[in-house]
């Protein structure tokens, strides 16, 4: 794999205290070897990038594409086994279309690594896996899997099995089921740690990354659940994540004491009656202020991919610097998925997921990413 320097761009590396600067990346081996200023190197491929700001790669946190199918005349869901309310053991990778076209949309839009995720039809939805958007074998194109533990509280799961008249039929009915398969979970891990030899349990054993802190959950929910999510994430000591999150300024305090992540979004959904109602933008930059690891989510392909620029924007147009906004679709995301060593940050031994871009993602209505490298390839090149 040949060797690349792109020249003479605006750099937002993302990395901590580090501004903007104008310099150059130095590509190897679909890593990143160097990232600063004047840098020259010998026998490489010169990619001029003058005038553009280079940046990572963007990452979604949280979508459906190639699970959910809405292309063709009937539409696919296969992102929901809703046979029983703990489909934990359910692994996304088995589902997924990695030639589905949105994966296309996505990296020409300059998002380079998402979030897969299950659910949200039952409680316990699945294992979700973070990928690659760029290639054509699912299982060469990811990065970590499984990713997350996904569970889903509220109306969802409450739907699916109140049609069937079983449980969970309400918001505690849910709340049971995550409680009693946290603690079998956690019986099963105890048994096992003092050398007991409990059945085999696929269920149990997809939640024991969780509990041992391997993994975090991802929890869907919005304001009438966030307490419940928080009192039984704290009581069995799991790392989580808030997803979608509409109504958290209901909750400041709560969150912040927590320790969670947020990814909120997405933003520009509609309003539904009920725990969908409260469509608080406000809060992306009032728990950013507040220290809480914030990231932004199309929860794809329900809202487009491209609508991650729109998302970036109403944060922005919320009171949020759009430095930090930059930091919610690349560095945030990463450190919640425990691939910042990888993802999300123009830094020395990072894969070489790379973007340019004419004009301010999030802010300028006609900026656009003219260039997407993934693992150091240009895999997108914009015309003209």
């Amino acid at each position: 794999m040949g060797r690349k320097l792109i020249k003479g761009g605006i750099l937002y590396t993302m990395e901590d205290e580090k501004e903007a600067f104008q310099g150059d990346v130095l590509i190897e081996n679909g890593k990143i070897f160097a990232a600063g200023e004047h840098l020259e190197a010998e026998d490489c491929e010169i990619i001029d990038a003058s005038g553009l700001y280079v940046m990572p790669g963007l990452i979604d946190a949280h979508s459906h594409i190639g699970l959910f199918d809405f292309n063709a005349d009937k539409s696919v869901d296969d992102a929901n086994e809703m046979t029983d309310p703990v489909s934990s053991a359910m692994d996304a990778r088995y589902s997924i279309n990695p030639k589905a076209r949105e994966l296309k949309v996505a990296y020409e839009h300059g998002i380079t690594s998402m979030l897969f995720t299950p659910g949200s039809g039952d409680v316990f939805c699945g294992q979700p896996f973070v990928a690659k958007t760029y290639g054509d074998n699912i299982f060469d194109m990811t990065v970590k899997a499984p990713a997350a533990v996904k569970i889903a509280l509220g109306g969802n799961p409450k739907n699916t099995f109140g049609d069937m008249n079983r449980c969970p039929m309400t918001r505690m009915g849910v709340a049971h089921v995550l409680w009693e398969n946290f603690r079998k979970a956690k019986e099963y891990l105890e048994k096992k740690e003092n050398g007991k030899k409990p059945p085999y349990d696929a269920a149990m054993e997809a939640i024991i990354p969780a509990l041992s802190g391997e993994i975090p959950c991802k929890i869907h929910c919005t304001q009438y659940d966030m307490l419940t999510a928080i009192e039984v994430a704290k009581a069995f000591g799991v790392r989580f994540s808030l997803e979608h999150a509409w109504g958290a300024t209901d909750y400041l305090d709560e969150i912040v004491a927590s320790g969670c992540d947020i990814c909120y979004g997405p933003i520009a959904t509609y309003r539904a009656p009920g725990e969908r109602r409260k469509i608080d933008v406000e809060a992306v930059k009032l728990l950013d202020e507040r220290g809480v690891n914030v990231a932004l989510i199309t929860d794809s392909p329900i809202l487009s991919e491209e609508s991650l620029y729109h998302h970036m924007g109403e944060a922005v147009r919320e009171g949020a610097p759009w430095e930090r906004v930059l930091r919610m679709v690349t560095i945030n995301p990463a450190r919640q998925l425990g691939l910042e060593e990888r993802l999300g940050c123009l830094s020395e031994g990072r894969d070489a997921d790379v973007i340019l871009v004419k004009g301010r993602l999030g802010l300028d209505t006609d900026a656009k990413v003219m260039m997407t490298l993934v693992n150091g390839e240009v895999v997108y090149q914009a015309l003209g």
